[in-house]
């Protein structure tokens, strides 16, 4: 009967045992789950990015060929397609004959600047010394019409000197001639009163001649001055277009350094020309997956038309979009475990590489837009980025887009 009821007593006393047992559990699992939650920081709003690369052509043409399917993975430097090159060498062909010719004229051009430079010295010096020659002619010829001139008022006194003792000589002779004849005067008086007369005539005779000479002269010597004074004006003239010279000098110069410029203008076509030619064979810019390829042969394309994708699968991070309430104690070097979804939960190892300056919702196509008295609190999420350790995706097993969980370890 004690038995019966001591019983009771000791089941009641088990029981509370028990649950007293399954409380401490708890709270010591509520303990153990919040010190291990504080020392690292996950999401599951992650997933693998890489450089995507879009691929197009910087020159028009019919495709010729392409080299590379869908997914295939290539190097640096692989062919990915080719463009009719035919226009294009025609153009490289052409801008070579454009550039000989501005050659060729850049050549003449600078050989003519000294040409022109010699050929002004000698057309100033040849001009001064015609100018210098005629007035020399015109002062040599002006001294001669005053000796001239002279001479002719000394002729022109000498002939009315003697025609005065001409015409007093033949009075005479004209007098003794009527003497004569009444036997008054000698025969020989008269014939030399006869010859005195003649000699005078004579003398006059002389005397227009020199005359006639000394206005010869004059005008011969004015001739000669007249001459030497258009010879002064054209040698005028020429000296002064010699002395126009500098400017032609600095003309020719100027042209000289046009035909340079088109020559520097013609090498740069050609050079573009043969750049155009070399764009005609498209290669990979590094190695990676060639995707969404949309060109195929005989296709007619256009400059900077997208031809294919081509991604970069060896070297890919992770990019964490982290809430910010998460972020107090993340910092760049801390390390992370990536779990990827697709190969069953296989773990990744690496570090935070860095943090993003603003939120996602600030690089959105339309950024959200607070300033308004309908305001409700949301709790941004921060890219964080998330490089892997070297030597983990030598597979390239992870693909831009998929899915991981890291996990940061903050202590």
């Amino acid at each position: 009967m004690a038995d019966s009821i001591e019983s009771p007593s000791f089941t009641r006393s088990g029981r509370f045992r028990v649950i007293v047992g399954v409380v401490v559990l708890l709270i010591a699992g509520a303990v153990i789950w919040w010190w291990m939650s504080q020392g690292h920081e996950s999401t599951d709003d992650a997933q693998v990015d890489a450089h995507m690369t879009q691929i197009a052509s910087r020159v028009g043409g019919t495709v010729l060929k392409v080299a590379v399917d869908d997914n295939q993975v290539v190097e640096a430097g692989t062919v990915l397609v080719e463009i009719d090159p035919r226009d294009y060498q025609v153009a490289i062909d052409k801008a070579k004959a454009e550039l000989a010719d501005a050659e060729a004229t850049a050549i003449a051009a600078q050989s003519n600047v000294p040409i022109t430079s010699t050929s002004t010295q000698s057309g100033v010096s040849t001009a001064q010394s015609a100018l210098d020659q005629a007035r020399s002619v015109i002062d040599t010829a002006g001294k001669e019409v005053e000796v001239a001139r002279a001479r002719l008022t000394a002729a022109q006194s000498r002939l009315r000197e003697v025609e005065a003792n001409a015409t007093r000589a033949k009075r005479d002779a004209e007098r003794l001639k009527g003497l004569l004849a009444k036997d008054e005067v000698s025969q020989q008086q008269y014939d030399a009163a006869v010859a005195a007369a003649d000699a005078q005539a004579a003398a006059a005779d002389t005397a227009k001649a020199q005359i006639a000479e000394a206005e010869a002269s004059i005008r011969m010597a004015e001739s000669r001055q007249v001459q030497a004074q258009a010879g002064e004006q054209s040698a005028q003239a020429s000296l002064r277009n010699a002395q126009t010279g500098p400017e032609q000098v600095t003309a020719m110069r100027a042209r000289a350094s046009s035909a340079q410029a088109r020559v520097e203008q013609a090498k740069a076509t050609l050079a573009q020309a043969e750049l155009n030619l070399q764009y005609t064979v498209i290669k990979a810019p590094a190695r990676g997956v060639v995707s969404r390829k949309s060109v195929n042969v005989g296709q007619v394309i256009q400059p900077s038309q997208p031809l294919m994708a081509l991604v970069q699968t060896d070297n890919v991070w992770i990019t964490a979009n982290f809430k910010e309430t998460q972020l107090d104690e993340m910092r760049p070097g801390q390390r992370v475990l990536v779990k990827v979804d697709a190969y069953d939960g296989r773990k990744f190892e690496g570090k935070v590489d860095s943090i993003s300056a603003a939120t996602g919702a600030r690089f959105s196509l339309l950024p959200p837009e607070n300033a308004t008295g309908n305001f409700v609190k949301v709790i941004q999420r921060v890219p964080v980025k998330i490089v892997l350790n070297s030597g983990q995706n030598t597979e390239d097993l992870l693909r831009p887009g998929m899915s991981v969980t890291p996990t940061v370890y903050t202590r």
